[in-house]
């Protein structure tokens, strides 16, 4: 469908940002985790998303809309993105109850951090997007200031009235020639869709379900530009699996994919108990009858998975590269170890799956600062609350943790390599 350029096209700025719409639950794919975090060939479908955006030359900001709830998802996501692209991708702003509403706070976001001239707003659950739609939504909306994407429909179409469940009579057939299935990214002049949507809440109207018939609603001219057949979206488990194919390094035709290889590192750690207060486990402070003796903050939650990760990765120790000899790490807070040792590994183009410490003493008792430690190192590692694990017991009075003369930890780390780092 073509239509020449209204005399009446406004003129807008140059700058171009996209939402992602990302704040559905999308659960019909099943496995009880929304259809944007579910992993396709080792990703997460909103992560492959981002990535064909935050690639594409032509975009700035880009602002994802999630749930209130998913920031642990979406932090994992921003994880396995490159970080040139993670450098364009605003903070996630809260969804609402309908995707009109989660598409109006994507806009009042983009306002606050400078409103650009152009937004593409786009689903979150397709993954499979291609630069040459990019560019002809970009440039349709820059021409026409409303225009969406949309493909010739195949199938015969039949309007109807229904007359009992599940039985409909038909009332009209629509010629297929003139229909399209529409699709994303959708293309707007940025200061017209946000009235709109403005304009749409105060009357109470919060249904429209792409921004294409809120745009129709405004009074605003939409033209439909060629849409892409690939561009298809993931609705249910099926998509889910046509999508790994897809995606898998060894699919025809497929995006060129990393191939990783999953490494395990471990690590120890032990400090003896010296006079003092407190003891800092996992990068959290805990009131102790004892301090312990340390050259640094003496976290063996921390240095244990340190060692962790660095054996993941074979790049030495702990003492390799915070070497005790070095008065620069005397009273050092640990934290800035692990952090090091996460940027080694994202360095080579790994990432980290999973972080599993069990902590050994008698005292102090750690169960009711485990979610305040678990908390503190998923933000030090930069990866989801679920991907961390603590434990703690003791040893049954035996040995030197039995007789309460130290405590120690040991962890795991499990992080994927791509092939030519591992």
């Amino acid at each position: 469908m073509s239509a020449a350029p209204s005399p009446a096209a406004p003129a807008v700025s140059e700058s171009v940002a996209a939402i992602v719409v990302a704040a559905g639950r999308g659960i019909r794919v099943g496995g009880g985790v929304p259809k944007q975090y579910r992993r396709v060939a080792g990703q997460a479908v909103l992560t492959r998303t981002l990535a064909a955006l935050g690639s594409h030359p032509g975009l700035g900001l880009i602002q994802p809309v999630i749930a209130a709830d998913a920031a642990d998802f979406f932090r994992q996501c921003l994880a396995d993105l490159d970080p040139a692209i993670r450098a364009r991708i605003a903070a996630p702003v809260e969804g609402g109850a309908t995707r009109q509403m989660s598409v109006r706070a994507g806009l009042e976001a983009l306002t606050a951090s400078g409103a650009p001239g152009i937004v593409l707003v786009h689903d979150a659950a397709r993954p499979f997007i291609r630069p040459e739609l990019i560019d002809r939504a970009i440039r349709a909306g820059r021409v026409y200031g409303a225009a969406v994407p949309g493909v010739p429909v195949t199938d015969t179409v039949k309007r109807v009235e229904e007359i009992e469940p599940g039985i409909g009579r038909v009332t009209e057939t629509p010629p297929r020639e003139s229909l399209r299935a529409v699709q994303t990214p959708q293309a707007f002049a940025f200061a017209p869709l946000l009235a709109a949507h403005r304009d749409a809440a105060a009357q109470g109207l919060h249904a429209f379900t792409d921004d294409g018939a809120l745009a129709e609603w405004a009074g605003l001219p939409v033209v439909v530009f060629a849409g892409d057949i690939e561009n298809r979206k993931i609705t249910q488990a099926s998509d889910l699996i046509e999508a790994d194919r897809a995606f898998s390094p060894d699919s025809a035709g497929a995006p060129a994919m990393t191939q990783y290889v999953t490494r395990l590192g471990t690590g120890f750690d032990v400090h003896a108990f010296t006079e003092g207060d407190h003891v800092w486990l996992g990068g959290i402070r805990i009131p102790a009858d004892r301090g312990v003796l340390a050259h640094s903050d003496g976290d063996v939650a921390l240095h244990a998975l340190t060692d962790a990760l660095l054996g993941a990765i074979a790049d030495g120790d702990i003492g390799t590269h915070f070497p005790p000899s070095d008065e620069t790490w005397r009273g050092a807070s640990s934290d800035q170890f692990l952090a090091h040792a996460c940027g080694l590994v994202r360095a080579r183009g790994g990432r980290i799956d999973h972080l599993d410490i069990t902590v050994l003493a008698e005292a102090p008792r750690i169960g009711q600062h485990r979610e305040a430690i678990r908390a503190r190192i998923a933000e030090i590692a930069g990866v989801p609350l679920t991907a961390v694990s603590i434990k703690a017991t003791t040893t049954e009075k035996l040995g030197f943790v039995g007789r309460a003369e130290g405590l120690a930890a040991q962890a795991a780390a499990t992080v994927r390599l791509p092939d030519e780092a591992a």
